[in-house]
């Protein structure tokens, strides 16, 4: 999964960072967890880098643009977006878990997959750049349900595209943002996902479909239930 969408809530409720500059750090936390997973998924031959390039592109183009229209959003509506959406992630891994595609999604056309993956790519890109995920989990949603792929390949496919999206979407912030207010923070932050990120890789890849999603989807909705409760209710 994505950390950014992790990271971004946790940094506006527990440390007051703006919730713009909270994206861009939790955007280049992400670049390296995700290129040590994606490291580690394709060791186990669970990455499909050739059919994942299309979607790449899509998303990339439109992080920036994501980026740029976020820089409009009010700081308040961003925090609060990204807390709900966690918690609204959250409940979707428990009670819609995403186990294996529907074989009709397996033999699509090469056509039809390409522009399902422009569009969803599309989405995907606006949302990483907006709310400061990485990406991962719409991705992994978009290529099981939509192109069809088993669940192991599409989180190895979805945290090597999130690489490029996260990089991509971290310095479109900074840039348009005005850089980073305290360093200790981004540092921080790359550290602990990276170590983190390279541990549960080695475990994702031998665990089955249905742990992986309740282990999410728990860890998840323990989070935001935490920060909506420190935000809204104390």
């Amino acid at each position: 999964m994505s950390a950014a969408a992790v990271i971004a809530p946790m940094l506006v409720t527990f440390l007051q960072v703006k919730p713009y500059e909270a994206v861009g750090i939790a955007l280049a936390s992400d670049v390296l967890a995700s290129a040590a997973s994606a490291h580690t998924y394709k060791k186990n031959k669970n990455i499909d880098v050739k059919n994942g390039l299309v979607m790449l592109v899509s998303v990339l183009i439109f992080t920036l643009v994501g980026s740029y229209l976020a820089s409009f959003l009010p700081q308040a509506t961003m925090g609060g977006f990204s807390m709900f959406m966690t918690l609204l992630m959250g409940l979707k891994f428990i009670f819609r878990p995403v186990m294996e595609a529907k074989e009709s999604n397996r033999n699509r056309s090469k056509k039809k997959a390409a522009i399902q993956s422009v569009v969803c790519g599309m989405i995907v890109g606006l949302i990483c750049g907006i709310v400061g995920a990485g990406g991962g989990m719409m991705m992994l949603l978009v290529l099981v349900v939509v192109l069809g792929y088993e669940i192991k390949t599409a989180v190895g496919t979805s945290v090597f595209i999130m690489t490029f999206t996260a990089l991509t979407g971290a310095l479109s912030h900074f840039a348009i943002g005005g850089g980073i207010t305290d360093w200790s923070i981004l540092v921080m932050c790359i550290l602990s996902t990276l170590l983190f990120a390279m541990a549960t890789a080695k475990f994702a890849n031998k665990a089955s479909a249905k742990v992986m999603n309740r282990m999410l989807g728990f860890g998840l909705l323990a989070l935001s239930i935490v920060m909506i409760t420190v935000n809204y209710i104390i």
